[in-house]
Formats: structure tokens, sequence, C-alpha cells
């Protein structure tokens, strides 16, 4: 692996970190289906929390990663209970009281707030590419939210609790931005794992009575959930995130309901129609805008640049 990584160039790293963040958390879409009809919001969330708690637990005492700096603490805690935990719960609930396109109306504007608190507060630049990529996303992930729905209704409930997941999960990632920069992507998903898990503790009974009656399939999502689409997918996402802004990185999850198509095409043997495979080929094209560059900039800058000196951007060239 060391020397895989050493021939790999550089800047490939972190876009191949993105694209294991955005498979795993699009199969996650089809685990929840099965392991949702078993297991209530919280002990759900609870359990997955859990077992992704004791992976990364373990990564972490055999690579003796040891305990974050103190300064990463603020960033690590807030992301901890607004995205590991609180949102995990909240959005678990909401999409139980809304049909499908009202949450992908509601859910996906979360990078959108990642992109405006960034600026806010991390300063992370918005330029026309970025912002015309994602309103093409979110156009393309309405559409198959809204091809995808199954009729049901939508609550008042439902609709504010998938506004509270949207904004947790833009709070944690730009709360979780800043932490990067003092621990490793590993430390800060481990204890940003636990945090969650001990937010979520209140669901404790509901997790041990439901998974005494659950079936097998559902508790083997549900561990699945844990290792994989939280475990992995959250350091893969650190990793990249501390490589790039937090916009570009909530740009990059547009790519995940052209994903879920795909595999529970595959999966599930669900065709999509028409309609959803233009939304998803207007998430992947969105999310291609947004992660490009102007051409002219490049030629332009690399003028400018002497020879063996390095650009202040390309120090930061995202994935």
């Amino acid at each position: 692996m060391k020397n895989l990584a050493a021939r790999t160039p550089q800047h490939l790293l972190p876009a191949a970190a993105a694209v294991v963040t955005v498979v795993l958390w699009a199969s996650a879409f089809v685990s929840i289906r099965s392991a949702g009809d078993s297991y209530s919001p919280g002990a759900l969330a609870l359990g997955r929390l859990l077992s992704g708690s004791l992976v990364l637990g373990v990564l972490c005492a055999v690579r003796r990663e040891g305990l974050p700096d103190r300064a990463a603490w603020r960033g690590i805690a807030i992301s901890g209970v607004l995205w590991f935990g609180f949102y995990s719960v909240v959005l678990n609930w909401g999409e139980q009281q809304v049909d499908a396109g009202t949450a992908a109306l509601v859910v996906n504007i979360g990078p959108i707030l990642i992109a405006l608190l960034g600026a806010r507060l991390l300063g992370d630049p918005m330029p026309p590419r970025l912002l015309a990529g994602m309103a093409v996303s979110f156009a393309g992930a309405v559409t198959v939210g809204l091809s995808m729905s199954g009729g049901g209704g939508s609550s008042v409930l439902g609709v504010v609790l998938c506004l509270l997941a949207a904004v947790a999960y833009a709070g944690g990632v730009v709360a979780q931005k800043p932490a990067l920069g003092r621990a490793s992507a590993l430390q800060v998903t481990t204890f940003g794992c636990l945090i969650g898990a001990v937010a979520c503790l209140p669901f404790s009974g509901q997790l041990v009575g439901e998974a005494a009656g659950a079936p097998l399939s559902a508790t083997l999502n549900m561990l699945y959930l844990g290792v994989f689409p939280l475990a992995l997918a959250f350091t893969t996402w650190a990793y990249a995130l501390a490589r790039t802004t937090a916009s570009r990185m909530g740009a990059t999850t547009y790519a995940v309901p052209a994903l879920v198509v795909l595999m529970s095409w595959l999966a599930l043997g669900e065709v999509p129609g028409v309609l959803t495979l233009a939304g998803g080929v207007l998430c992947l094209a969105g999310v291609a805008v947004s992660r490009s560059r102007a051409r002219a900039s490049r030629v332009v800058a690399a003028k400018d640049t002497r020879p063996g000196e390095t650009r202040p951007e390309e120090a930061r060239e995202s994935a």
C-alpha cells in the first residue's frame, strides 16, 4: 500500500477519497431500506454509531493515533453532536414523514448551506463555476427525488426535520474543517463518531429491544452502515476535506442521488424512468462543473509562476 501511495500523484489521492465517500454514502440508502423497517430512527442511528466507533477505535489503536490536539476538540465536538448524532436521528425520522421528492428538495439544500457558511466563516471562495454547478446538481437531485417518489404525503413535522438535518449537516462540515488542520482525518472521524454515539445513548433501550426482534438481514445492514458508509466513508471524507474547501466537498455529494439510482437498478432491480435518469445526469453534470477550473486562468497563472515556484492555490489543490 505504501508503494502504491508513493507512485500515485498526490492530487489524485483526495479525488479517490471523495469517490469512495460518495459511493459508500450512496450504498447507504439501499441498506437503510432494510434496516429502517425494523429499527426506529434513534436506535438505527445509535447502532450505526456504536459499530462505527468500534471499528474506528481499533484502527486508532493499531495506528497509535492517540488523542487529537486540544485546539481540534471544539470542531470535533460540534461535528460529533451535529453531524454524527443529531443529523442521523432527525434525517431517519424526517424521511419517514415525507415523500422522497420533499426529502430531496429539503435535505439537498445542505451543500448550499455549506457553501454559504464556508464563505462566511472559513473564507471559502465561491467562484461562478461552483455556484452554477451546485444549481444544476440541486435541480437534478430534486428531479431524482420527485421521479422516485411513491406518491406519499408530506407533513410539516417531516419538512422541519429534514430542514434541521440539512442545517446540522452543514454546521457539522464547517465545524470539522478547521479541526482537520490540527488532527488527522482518522482522529477527527473517530472522536466525532464517539461523541455522536454518546449523544444518542438515550436510544439504547430502543436499540436493545428492537435488536431482539429484528431479522438478521436488518441487523447486518445496520452493521454495514456503521462500518462502511460511516467509519470508512467519513474517514475518506475527512481526508479529502482537509485538502480542499468545504464548499467544493459539499458540491461533490450531489453525485450521491445519481449513484443511488444506479445501485437501486443493479441491486434491487428498480429500473429508473426517463425523468430519473435525466435527474441523475444533471447531478453528475453539476458536480463536474462545480469541480472544474477555468482553463484560461490556469494558463495565465502558469505563465506568471517562475520555474520552481509554487503558487498558493497549487498548495491547496483540491480533490
